[in-house]
């Protein structure tokens, strides 16, 4: 593994507890060039790592790069659309609209008697 490779693989939570230390990985990161974060490894995450991803934005904006989260974990993007900062957080991922299964896109009424 190369030193450029994800240095986001390895976090494993997005919490109040660690919010700092992941806030400075993550800026450190995209001050090193980094634009895309995985974030498939994150199983907890609670209000904090809302402030994260949204400061991480804000750093990747002032580097000019365009920051893309992949893998985001349920959890953590039913919070994001809970706080209305899905599309601030990742513009690119289609949880954003307003229909979040894939079944919303099925018309439901296509049984006509």
């Amino acid at each position: 593994m190369s030193a450029s490779t994800d240095t986001m693989q390895s976090l494993t939570s997005l919490t109040v507890s660690n919010a700092t230390v992941a806030l400075e990985q993550g800026v450190a990161a995209i001050r090193a060039g980094q634009a895309v974060f995985d974030l498939s490894k994150v199983e907890a995450v609670d209000s904090a790592a809302v402030s994260v991803l949204l400061a991480w934005q804000r750093a990747a904006q002032e580097a000019g790069l365009a920051l893309e989260l992949k893998n985001l974990p349920a959890n953590l993007k039913s919070l994001t659309k809970l706080y209305g900062v899905c599309a601030l957080v990742s513009p690119s991922l289609a949880e954003c609209g307003p229909s979040s299964s894939p079944a919303a896109d099925v018309p439901q009424h296509h049984h006509h008697h």
